[in-house]
């Protein structure tokens, strides 16, 4: 599947490296605002052995339909801002290109937006695209219905350059039905993020745990997802859609 990829910060280039090594994926653009990297190969610009084209390409000398039609992808993968939908989504879905978003937040206009363009392509939706933090998503929404009366409080931590709460926490408290002040947030350092739910017993304490140590587990998402939705009809998606087959009984 050819990939092209919005957003070249930290996670955009951690990212980028994991599907650069992987053989059933070929990254075949970046998109970007800045002109800085204009031109230049992922693949060399991160220092990762790959035959993938993975050019960079700024909004300052093409814009994204010219450049799909140039360099046709199956995927757009979205790391870039709550406005990047407005960049590339029409183009994608008129031409039936699968969209994969882990933007952390988006407003009801940019919800809205991604419900409209499901109707002509896939669309997957995630605040963070790691396995293990949607794994304990699942266990702490089981773990709430065989004790619903159970206290629940909700730690996120985070890098200190991070504005606004976790929308995994965010998502985590929609899923509990707790309020957004229930979410005890902490900024400090260059922690990646990590979330804790945990559940207050009589006499005992449960806590689930989920931490990222580096980047790449964002990539590591991506490719899972990626490899889900290729056969999926249009419409909007979540962890949830792509994770239940695994959980059902065979």
């Amino acid at each position: 599947m050819k990939i092209g990829l919005l957003g070249f910060g930290k996670t955009g280039k951690a990212v980028a490296a994991v599907i650069l090594q992987h053989k059933e994926f070929s990254l075949e653009w970046v998109y970007r605002r800045s002109a800085t990297l204009e031109g230049r190969d992922v693949p060399e610009f991160l220092g990762v052995e790959s035959d993938q084209p993975g050019r960079i390409y700024s909004a300052a000398k093409i814009d994204i339909p010219e450049l799909i039609d140039q360099h046709p992808v199956d995927i757009i993968i979205d790391f870039s801002s709550e406005t990047g939908i407005y960049v590339y989504g029409e183009s994608a879905a008129e031409r039936r290109i699968k969209i994969i978003s882990a933007v952390s937040h988006y407003g009801d206009a940019e919800k809205a937006l991604l419900k409209k363009l499901s109707a002509k392509t896939v669309v997957f939706w995630s605040p963070n695209i790691t396995l293990g933090v949607n794994y304990l998503l699942f266990a702490a929404q089981f773990l709430k219905k065989i004790a619903p009366w159970v206290d629940i409080e909700i730690n996120e931590e985070h890098f200190k350059e991070k504005k606004g709460l976790s929308g995994t926490a965010v998502k985590l408290a929609n899923a509990l039905e707790l309020e957004e002040t229930d979410i005890n947030s902490v900024r400090a350092g260059g922690i990646v993020g990590k979330h804790e739910v945990i559940f207050g017993f009589p006499y005992q304490t449960v806590r689930l745990i989920h931490e990222s140590i580096s980047r790449e587990a964002f990539g590591n998402g991506v490719v899972f997802v990626a490899e889900n939705i290729k056969t999926k009809e249009p419409g909007l998606y979540s962890f949830e859609d792509i994770l239940m087959p695994y959980f059902s009984p065979q």
